[in-house]
């Protein structure tokens, strides 16, 4: 007798494993999920003129801007290319530069 709290007391528990998962959404998972789009959303709105940092600590200015790489000087006359999705900030963004500029040095 008594078959009916097998049911009862699968659901009961099963309920500390529901209330770790649903924790560890909120906690982590939904934070990083936040964190991935804002850094696709920093990659993709880089324009020429930016001040970026890259994942491994180099500083400069954005001088060209590709689909999957952009150009950034480091330096006076050194350029390096980088893939967008390294960059891990963007320090000052600034108003797009033309693409046709020819300065005289």
């Amino acid at each position: 007798m008594g078959g009916g709290g097998g049911a009862s007391e699968f659901l009961i528990q099963l309920f500390p494993f529901i209330a770790l998962f649903a924790i560890m959404y909120f906690l982590v998972l939904r934070p990083q999920q936040r964190r991935v789009k804002e850094h696709r959303e920093m990659v993709a709105n880089v324009r020429r003129g930016d001040t970026v940092v890259t994942s491994g600590g180099l500083i400069g200015k954005v001088t060209k801007v590709d689909e999957t790489e952009i150009t950034v000087e480091i330096a006076e006359n050194v350029r390096v290319r980088v893939v967008k999705g390294t960059l891990s900030e963007v320090r000052s963004k600034s108003e797009p530069v033309p693409a046709n500029t020819n300065t005289p040095s």
